[in-house]
């Protein structure tokens, strides 16, 4: 396994590569890797010929009262376990070898970045539309992974690249969670004892709502009642949205016909997580 830190050296060591014909797979990430990122890595490998992961917290996408200080980084943890995994390329760029003095160009994908996470996270899309585009052109992958847990950026990256006509497949796999459900993500290990507890209500309150479409619930309004009850029962919870969407534009729905998917973000105390699920009406 390679650790690069600039974008000469790893457009020098894919190259060779891709000019034998060997397909590149990618995985972005922000680090301080879980399970949820290893099934992504596994993925890749098992796909492609080459594997690259990126590591790089994005400023971009932080918002001024969020967490980019804060965000936990293990850059050796990190190495250990896509080494063990059997990573061909990681890149490591620090800030200025991706945002260079001067820099001046984002990315948006109108219509999708405001809705859900976008409307209390301004300018949140941009940062990720901005950084994963540039990633691609360093990269230069054939197919990239990603995670059901961001189902938001999911889409949104999917539209970037159709939308920009960029010969990249884009795979999203399923969410990873814990033994209660909990979705695994990077910042969980924020949360003390008491608020890991208390996260337990997230994957609860979906698994009612599934519940509810599978009996026949037709109704979001009821659903999202249902959904609210079961958060607010818990006193470290404070509900961001609860919202049932439509898998292709995120627009709330009147009526649940087919698939649709329940989305929602929670504080746990200070801690803001997110979660979904897809869900489907059997006529």
């Amino acid at each position: 396994m390679k650790i690069f830190t600039t974008i000469k050296e790893v457009r020098e060591a894919i190259g060779p590569r891709k000019s034998e014909g060997k397909s590149i797979g990618f995985v972005p990430t922000m680090g301080f890797l879980h399970e949820g990122h290893l099934s992504l890595v596994r993925e890749s490998i098992r796909t492609a010929d080459t594997t690259v992961v990126s590591i790089f917290v994005n400023p971009t996408q932080f918002g001024p009262q969020e967490d980019f200080r804060e965000y936990p980084r293990d850059l050796e943890h990190d190495s250990g376990l896509l080494k063990r995994e059997g990573v061909d390329v990681v890149f490591v760029p620090d800030q200025e070898e991706m945002y260079p003095e001067n820099f001046n160009t984002y990315v948006e994908v109108h219509g999708l970045q405001d809705k859900l996470c976008g409307r209390s996270r301004p300018g949140h899309f941009r940062g990720v539309c901005t950084v994963v585009l540039k990633l691609f052109q360093i990269v230069g992958p054939d197919i990239a992974f990603f995670g059901q847990k961001d189902a938001q950026q999911a889409l949104i990256i999917q539209r970037m690249v159709r939308d920009l006509n960029m010969n990249i497949g884009i795979k999203v796999l399923p969410i990873i969670r814990e033994e209660d459900g909990l979705a695994l993500s990077s910042r969980n290990s924020y949360l003390d004892h008491e608020e890991r507890k208390a996260a337990g209500c997230l994957f609860k309150s979906l698994k009612h709502a599934d519940q509810m479409i599978e009996g026949g619930e037709k109704d979001p309004r009821r659903i999202i009642q249902t959904v609210k009850q079961i958060i607010h029962s818990e006193p470290l919870a404070r509900i961001d949205y609860v919202e049932i969407v439509d898998l292709e534009n995120l627009d709330p729905l009147d009526k649940i016909e087919g698939d649709a998917m329940v989305a929602l973000a929670v504080f746990i105390g200070k801690i803001r997580l997110i979660d979904n699920l897809i869900v489907s009406l059997k006529e």
